[in-house]
Parts: structure tokens; sequence; C-alpha cells
């Protein structure tokens, strides 16, 4: 069995649905099982301690959950066209796994929420992929042979998985949405089975 885990940031919930349905297209591979976990906020009062168990949601992620896993797919909010701070936070204490190459040759993907069509997707979706680029891991997009991405008129990129939640995220991901969610999370599980054979 090889083990995608699918590691993601949501502040309104947008991309916590699309982590359940990118964990749900990576279990369609064959083989493969999936483990959701998500990060905490970060606090700007100096050294706010967050509960070790979320309050609801996915557990935190750990340096071991990032050790054990076969592939990756990471997820969050476009801030400003960047990833959101928490995730972004998490990933810069992963040095040591940067020094001992723990994460080089795995596959990876990526998605995002956005508040609009233009709202940044893709320069945060390159944003996440560059701490994985430095980690050596090997980055999975969506391909055109997915026939949502010729038609979406919401989210969905060649980059990753994209929504587009509105102004108020009162949109809920639309069918071509959840399908490439779910389209890229199969990709990355068929890939991970390819390579660890």
């Amino acid at each position: 069995m090889a083990e995608v885990l699918v590691l993601y940031y949501s502040r309104h919930g947008s991309v916590e649905k699309m982590a359940n349905f990118i964990s749900r297209g990576a279990e369609e591979a064959n083989s493969v099982t999936t483990k959701i976990r998500t990060v905490p906020e970060v606090s700007t009062t100096c050294e706010a301690i967050e509960s070790d168990i979320p309050e609801s949601g996915a557990p935190y992620v750990t340096l071991d959950d990032l050790k054990s896993c076969d592939a990756l797919a990471i997820g969050s909010p476009a801030w400003f066209g960047g990833m959101a701070s928490p995730l972004k936070y998490f990933l810069d204490s992963t040095t040591s796994l940067w020094l001992s190459g723990t994460l080089a040759g795995k596959p990876a993907t990526v998605f995002t929420s956005t508040s609009t069509m233009h709202g940044g997707n893709e320069a945060c979706l390159q944003s996440m992929m560059i701490p994985l680029l430095h980690h050596g891991m090997i980055i999975s997009g969506i391909p055109y042979s997915e026939k949502d991405l010729h038609t979406t008129l919401s989210g969905g990129a060649p980059y990753g998985a994209t929504h587009v939640a509105g102004d108020d995220n009162k949109n809920d991901l639309s069918a071509e949405e959840k399908r490439l969610c779910r389209a890229a999370g199969k990709r990355l599980g068929e890939i991970c089975l390819k390579l660890s054979r």
C-alpha cells in the first residue's frame, strides 16, 4: 500500500472540502490510502500556544507524517497570490527533512481556493510548488486530457486544482471543480504507485 498525505490549511472550509475530494481521488488508484492533516493558526501574540488537537477537522500534521508518506497533496487559500502563512510557517520547519533528502523523489500536487476567478490562484499554486521543488519532489499537475479544464467556468488549472469561493466565501465547489480535485488526487496516487515499483 502507498500512502498519500493530503495537507491543507483552510480558513472558511473550501480548501478542506477540496482536500476531501483529492483524498477520494487518490484512493481511486488501487492500493493507495490517504491521510488528511492540517496546520494550526499562526498567532500574532508571541509564544501563544495552540492545543495539540484541533477543535474540529483533521489532526495537525507532524514531520513524521511527511517522512512516512509516499506522496503529498498540499493546499491553501490564496492570500495576495501566495500560500497562507500558517502553511508557509509549517513548511519553514521542514529544514531537517530538506537536509536529509527525505522528500526527494516523492510526487506532489498542489491545490488552492480564491475569492475571485483571477484572485491569484495560479500564483498561489506556484508559491506552494517552490518549497516542494527545493525538497526534490516531483510536481504533478492536471493534464488537458481532463476535459473539465476546457469547459470550466469556475476553478481548475493545469498547475493544480482550484476553486472560486466568491467574495463572501459561499460558493460551493462546482461539479467541474470536484471532478478536477478527484482527477488531481487520482493522478497523484497513480504516479505514486508507478514510482514505487
